[in-house]
């Protein structure tokens, strides 16, 4: 019986090479260093592997927010609402994206809810209270 041959490195695009878990440290390595753009294209690799991970879509927020692309962070972290409504940190993201994006009254909804599902979070409530 023939054994099947597995393709070399050469012959696999980089996504089939790297896990979505492998892509998620590298990115996290680079969000460490202040690399938030270049994270945020490794983190879309990872997203594209891992369709509907929470723990992905949060670190792409986290990563589009941080790089100044609000509009691309909004839309991540309403993703992540959308995957995990009782996530406090996606209603808090979402805020704060929305309030960069001149958008307050919804932003102020998602602080609000980023606090009524963490109440003990002096970051999302100091977040809330910084909203005019």
């Amino acid at each position: 019986m023939a054994q099947e041959r597995k393709p070399d490195d050469e012959e696999l695009g980089l996504e089939e090479r790297e896990s979505a878990y492998g892509l998620l440290q590298r990115a996290t390595s680079l969000m460490r260093s202040g690399h938030n753009a270049q994270a945020a294209v490794v983190l879309e690799r990872a997203a594209r592997l891992e369709l509907g991970k929470g723990s992905i879509v949060e670190a792409l927020g986290r990563a589009y927010y941080n790089s100044g692309q609000h509009a691309l962070a909004a839309e991540a972290f309403e993703t992540l609402v959308g995957i995990d409504p009782s996530a406090p940190y996606g209603h808090f993201g979402l805020g704060q994206a929305l309030k960069q994006l001149g958008r307050r009254a919804e932003a102020r909804t998602h602080l609000r809810l980023a606090c009524a599902l963490d109440p003990d979070s002096r970051l999302y409530r100091q977040a809330l209270a910084r909203l005019p």
